[in-house]
């Protein structure tokens, strides 16, 4: 191989290792959890199966972009599902009364405010009204 046909094929290579990071960057980590909306209205059947976990105290679901959770003091809470650093999706600890990012640690306060890093937005809060046994999730 000459000298320019390897400079030629090492430019090529470059090029596709990256394109492939630029796949990886920032603002598409975590394309798994939705963005948060500014439309959100559903109501949950508390007495479907797939909502029984908010049945219980430190029970969450998460559905439609949302956690929906149930506190340790019994009040539904419900903030988008996605860190507002990378956009994975977060997870409720209601022993700690936080919400947690896997992917690089991020925590947040029930209220959604940032308790630790590397995040720095609050997560958008939705309000929540309980008839029955129908929780309604709403902006």
């Amino acid at each position: 191989m000459k000298r320019h046909e390897f400079l030629a094929a090492l430019g090529m290579s470059s090029a596709a290792m990256i394109l492939t990071c630029i796949g990886c960057s920032k603002g598409s980590g975590g394309s798994d959890a939705p963005a948060p909306s500014s439309n959100v209205d559903f109501t949950l059947d508390l007495n479907a199966s797939t909502n029984a976990a908010l049945l219980t105290n430190g029970g969450y679901v998460s559905i439609n972009g949302v956690i929906v959770a149930k506190t340790t003091a019994g009040v539904y809470i419900a903030v988008q599902q996605s860190c507002t650093h990378e956009s994975y999706p977060l997870n409720y600890q209601s022993s700690s009364h936080q919400f947690y990012c896997n992917n690089h640690g991020a925590t947040f306060r029930e209220d959604g405010t940032v308790i630790t890093g590397p995040a720095s937005r609050s997560l958008v809060v939705y309000k929540t009204t309980l008839t029955g046994t129908s929780l309604r999730i709403y902006s």
